[in-house]
C-alpha cells in the first residue's frame, strides 16, 4: 500500500537524493531587511531625519559565515540515508548607515545589538557535504559567490515604510574558523609551515618575534600567488616556490577576512598553557631531550592535581569548558604547588594574571564599552605578557 498516495507534492518536498537546499541570496537579504523595518523607521525617526527624504544613500554591512556542522547522521530513524556531515552558509545584518548631504558622513541607523547570537544569524544554504570535501563544497557554493559579486556592484531598491528607498550591501566574512579560512583562501591546511591566516610568517619566525605583526595578506594576492603557484614563471624547485607564494597551493574560492573568535582564543590559550603546566612541573628548562616516559608522568601529575583541586577532569582534545576552567588563577595555585622553585611559580603567577587581564577585551561584544580599563591596558599587557614568554618561558 502506498502510504502517500493522493499526497499532494508540496514546495518542501525536496528529492530524496538532494544534498543542498539554499535561498538566494538577494532574497534572503530582502526578507531580512523586511524583518528590520520597524527597527529602520525607529532608526531614522530617531536620527531626527525626514523620512520621506531619505531614499537612497543606505548601506548595510552584511557578516557572512560559514562552519562544517560536523555529525548530523540520524541516530535511529529510517529516512533517506544522508552523508554524516553538513555545512551551514548564513549571514548576519549588522548594521544599516544612511549617507546624508546635510550631516557630514554616514548616520547609523540600525545596530544588531547581538550579532553573536543565533538568532540574529540567518541560514541561507545548508548542504549535506564533509567540509573537507573542497570540489563539492565549491560546486554547492560558487552560485553563492557569483550572486554576492553581483551584488557588490549594484543597489537594491525595496520597499521601506511605504516608499522605495535604495540599498547599497557591503559583505565581510568574518564568521570562518581557521579550517575553513585556509580552504576558502587555498592555503594549506593547519599543520602548515606556514602558521598564520593573516600574515606570511613561519612557525620559527613567529616564535621568535611575538609582537610586531602586521596583516598582508589578502584575497588578492592569494590569488596573485596561486598563479606563480601554478605557473611557475622562475622554474624554481618545489621548495623556492612554496617559499615564494608563502603556502597558497590552491585556488582561492571565495574572499574571507580571517579572524579568531573568542572561543577559539579560550582554547588555543588554554593548550598552550596546560603544556607549559607539564613542563614546569617538569623543570624542562633545566633539562636536555627528556623521555617520553618523563613527560607522561608529568602529564599524570598534572591531571591528577587538577582533579584533586578543581575537580576538572582530562578531557582527549581541549575544549571550550575545559579551557574556560583550566585558565584561572585557582588552576595556577593548584599547579604552583607541584612547581619546585619560588621563582618559576612567580611567573606562572604573573602570565596568568596578565592572561586574565586581557581575556575580558575578547570576551566582550563591545569591549570599549563593557571593559574599558582593560582595553586601555591591553597593548601594554599583551607586550608584557610576551616578554614574559620569549625569556622566562623560552623553552617552549
Amino acid at each position: 500500500i502506498n502510504g502517500l498516495s493522493g499526497w499532494s507534492s508540496s514546495l518542501d518536498d525536496a528529492p530524496a537524493d538532494t544534498i543542498t537546499r539554499r535561498f538566494r541570496y538577494d532574497v534572503a537579504l530582502v526578507s531580512a531587511l523586511k524583518d528590520l523595518e520597524e527597527d529602520i523607521m525607529e532608526g531614522l525617526r530617531d536620527s531626527e531625519l525626514d523620512d520621506s527624504v531619505c531614499t537612497s544613500g543606505f548601506s548595510v554591512m552584511i557578516k557572512e559565515s560559514c562552519d562544517g556542522m560536523g555529525d548530523v547522521s540520524e541516530k535511529h530513524g529510517g529516512g533517506p540515508a544522508v552523508p554524516e556531515k553538513a555545512v551551514r552558509f548564513s549571514f548576519t545584518v549588522m548594521s544599516v548607515t544612511l549617507v546624508t548631504d546635510d550631516k557630514d558622513g554616514e548616520v547609523t541607523i540600525f545596530t544588531e545589538p547581538k550579532p553573536n547570537s543565533e538568532l540574529s544569524c540567518k541560514p541561507l544554504c545548508l548542504t549535506f557535504v564533509d567540509e573537507s570535501d573542497h570540489e563539492t563544497l565549491t560546486a554547492v557554493l560558487a552560485p553563492i559567490v557569483a550572486e554576492r559579486n553581483a551584488m557588490k556592484e549594484s543597489r537594491l531598491i525595496l520597499s521601506i515604510g511605504g516608499l522605495p528607498r535604495s540599498f547599497r550591501f557591503h559583505f565581510r566574512g568574518t564568521g570562518y574558523d581557521e579550517k575553513m579560512v585556509r580552504e576558502m583562501e587555498g592555503l594549506e591546511a593547519s599543520g602548515s609551515t606556514y602558521v598564520c591566516t593573516l600574515c606570511d610568517t613561519t612557525r620559527s619566525e613567529a616564535s621568535k618575534n611575538m609582537v610586531l605583526h602586521s596583516i598582508t595578506r589578502s584575497h588578492e594576492e592569494n590569488l596573485e600567488r596561486y598563479e606563480i603557484w601554478r605557473k611557475n614563471p622562475y622554474s624554481e624547485s618545489v621548495d623556492e616556490l612554496r617559499d615564494r607564494v608563502k603556502g597558497v597551493s590552491a585556488k582561492p574560492f571565495m574572499e574571507t577576512q580571517p579572524t579568531l573568535d573568542a572561543l577559539h582564543c579560550d582554547i588555543g590559550n588554554a593548550t598552550e598553557f596546560y603544556k607549559i603546566f607539564q613542563d614546569e612541573i617538569g623543570e624542562v628548562y633545566t633539562k636536555v631531550n627528556p623521555s617520553r616516559e618523563e613527560r607522561r608522568s608529568w602529564r599524570a601529575a598534572l591531571d591528577k592535581q587538577l582533579r584533586k583541586k578543581l575537580r576538572l577532569k582530562p578531557v582527549m582534545r581541549m575544549n571550550g569548558n575545559y579551557a574556560r576552567k583550566l585558565m584561572t588563577q585557582e588552576a595556577a595555585e593548584a599547579v604552583c604547588e607541584l612547581v619546585p622553585t619560588e621563582e618559576r611559580r612567580e611567573a606562572l603567577r604573573e602570565l596568568m594574571r596578565l592572561y586574565i587581564q586581557m581575556k575580558p577585551v575578547w570576551r566582550a561584544t563591545c569591549p570599549a564599552k563593557e571593559c574599558p580599563d582593560q582595553l586601555c591596558r591591553y597593548s601594554f599587557n599583551s607586550q608584557r605578557f610576551a616578554d614574559l614568554l620569549s625569556s622566562t618561558f623560552k623553552y617552549r
